[in-house]
């Protein structure tokens, strides 16, 4: 029987106290931040901290080996898509901002960013090359739901242990992610425990109690089927690679370049981000990273050389500091609305007025938008920038229904049709171009949410998106909530790098992945707003 569980949670405490053990010690945790609290002696304020471990599956989850390595070869493609997509300002312009802008504060607010990068205000991008860490996300889709495969299918389907049993299942992306893509660090570390595990043979014994002692049933949980997760490094490596592509020191004032980590304050992930710093400073040849908190600390910490070089104070400007020439930003930030007030905007100006190579740049940031992954699916638009019918066709093969929300198209008269006919609605998820979890609409709750807004033109923010049918599991899950075994599905993230300088591509890989999973009956799977948890792919 797999996954080895019981009817009682409890049996599975021997299991569960050497993972909470080992996320302590490797610092799988999320912090519980405290504000206002009291001050300290000498008038030092202190925010207060706590943590919690970052929610894990007790046993790793099956998925198809074909499918999971399928994933790491669709990512360069997507990559090189996405990179030639950021260089068409007017493709940008027509199909994704002008029906945005009436309607979506964000997308004004970015691309008057960029129309003042344009203008003599803001004196032109401070630099021609551009890099992404993207991270494409998909999940299994039942071949014949009535995505033009078959005729819908009600029967449910799991993922069989048995390779030729899968052959039905197909990857259907979810979302395409251009800024702040998280949770390499956490995959990381979860694959290196459910490993851990089950190197000391943990797994063998949980299937014995859970099949009774004399079972002679071999445990289908082996390092051969579980693959290894080298996200830090791969992450790194990156940030590595935009370094010295840009190369030495340009200004007078500074002895060093250095990568700069533009993070959110009040940061909870903290421990998704700093492993990459660490292994960066850990190279045989260190790589100089830094850390500064989005707005104000911006601002009063950094300033435009001669030559527009970002120069970085790691400590108190005064008599005798020196600044780091900054090579790489790497944006952890600036990816919520409510970040883009007067200061937030000087702040972002600033970044892309340097020369420094920005990860995303305000284009790619555009980039991650829903209305994007919709419009790609239009008629002629992935022949336009791939250059080939092969890429086109495996690129297609992704895709699932996706419709624009306007009351001029025909196809977004037809989309709001479906997604106002509660005969229809429950086969489709609302989406806003946010990032972070908790802001779609699912299903039944479309036609009431779109009839409580103050007009139909505000429908225009959203995409219509067909709900991608996953082949359901049994798993155990833990979180702050406690231990459950209950039906699970996964999604599989893969991480890609890319770096161009207009339409030439510099750099473009695959440098890692995850695994979430949820219960079945929950829509969000944003781990660290507490839907969903890392996982391990146990590879059939």
């Amino acid at each position: 029987m797999y996954p080895p569980t019981t009817p009682d949670p409890l049996s599975h405490h021997h299991l569960t106290a050497q993972i909470l053990n080992y996320q302590l010690t490797h610092g799988m945790h999320l912090k519980h931040i405290h504000l206002n609290q009291p001050q300290l002696s000498h008038n030092i304020t202190t925010s207060n901290s706590s943590s919690y471990p970052v929610s894990t599956s007790i046993f790793p989850t099956p998925f198809p080996r074909a499918l999971f390595h399928h994933a790491h070869t669709l990512q360069p493609i997507y990559n090189e898509l996405y990179a030639h997509l950021s260089d068409n300002e007017s493709w940008l312009y027509d199909a994704v901002i002008r029906p945005l802008l009436p309607v979506d504060s964000f997308s004004r607010i970015l691309w008057e960013i960029h129309l003042r990068m344009k203008g003599k205000r803001g004196g032109g991008y401070g630099s021609d090359i551009s890099m992404g860490l993207f991270r494409s996300d998909y999940m299994l889709h039942v071949f014949g739901n009535g995505n033009g495969d078959q005729e819908e299918v009600e029967v449910e389907v799991g993922i069989s242990l048995k390779e030729s049993e899968n052959a039905g299942l197909r990857l259907k992306q979810v979302e395409f992610n251009t800024i702040a893509c998280a949770g390499g660090c956490h995959a990381n570390k979860v694959v290196d425990m459910h490993r851990y595990l089950t190197r000391t043979g943990v797994y063998d014994h949980s299937l014995s109690s859970a099949n009774g002692e004399e079972s002679r049933e071999k445990s289908p949980i082996t390092l051969s089927s579980l693959p290894t997760n080298e996200n830090i490094k791969g992450l790194a490596d990156s940030l590595a690679t935009a370094h010295d592509i840009y190369g030495p020191v340009r200004s007078d004032l500074a002895t060093k370049t250095g990568v700069l980590f533009v993070v959110q304050p009040d940061n909870f992930n903290v421990a998704d981000e700093v492993p990459i710093e660490y292994a960066l400073w850990d190279r045989d040849v260190p790589v100089p990273t830094y850390r500064v908190e989005w707005g104000d600390d911006v601002l009063g910490r950094t300033c435009l050389g001669g030559n527009r070089e970002l120069l970085f104070y790691p400590h108190l400007q005064g008599e005798g500091s020196k600044p780091v020439e900054i090579s790489v930003v790497y944006l952890r930030a600036g990816l919520e609305v409510h970040e883009y007030d007067a200061v937030g905007i000087e702040c972002r100006v600033r970044l892309e007025q340097s020369r420094a190579i920005k990860c995303p740049s305000v284009l790619g940031h555009v980039l991650t938008f829903k209305k994007v992954q919709q419009a790609i699916m239009g008629l002629g638009v992935l022949e336009r920038f791939l250059n080939s019918e092969e890429k086109v066709n495996v690129i297609r093969d992704t895709f699932v229904g996706m419709y624009p929300m306007d009351g001029d198209s025909e196809e977004g008269r037809y989309a709001r049709g479906l997604a106002t006919n509660h005969e229809t609605a429950w086969r489709y998820i609302l989406k806003p171009s946010l990032e972070g979890g908790g802001h779609n609409i699912y299903g039944e709750d479309i036609p009431g949410f779109l009839l409580r807004m103050g007009s139909e033109a505000e429908w225009g923010r959203y995409v219509l998106m067909e709900r991608i049918r996953s082949p359901v599991v049994r798993n155990v899950l833990m979180s702050r909530m406690g231990v459950e075994e209950s039906d699970v599905v996964s999604e599989l993230g893969v991480f890609g790098l890319c770096i161009w300088k207009k339409g030439d591509i510099l750099r473009n890989e695959t440098v890692g992945w995850s695994l979430k999973t949820k219960f079945a009956d929950v829509d969000e799977m944003s781990v660290v707003k507490g839907f969903g948890c890392f996982d391990t792919p146990l590879l059939v």
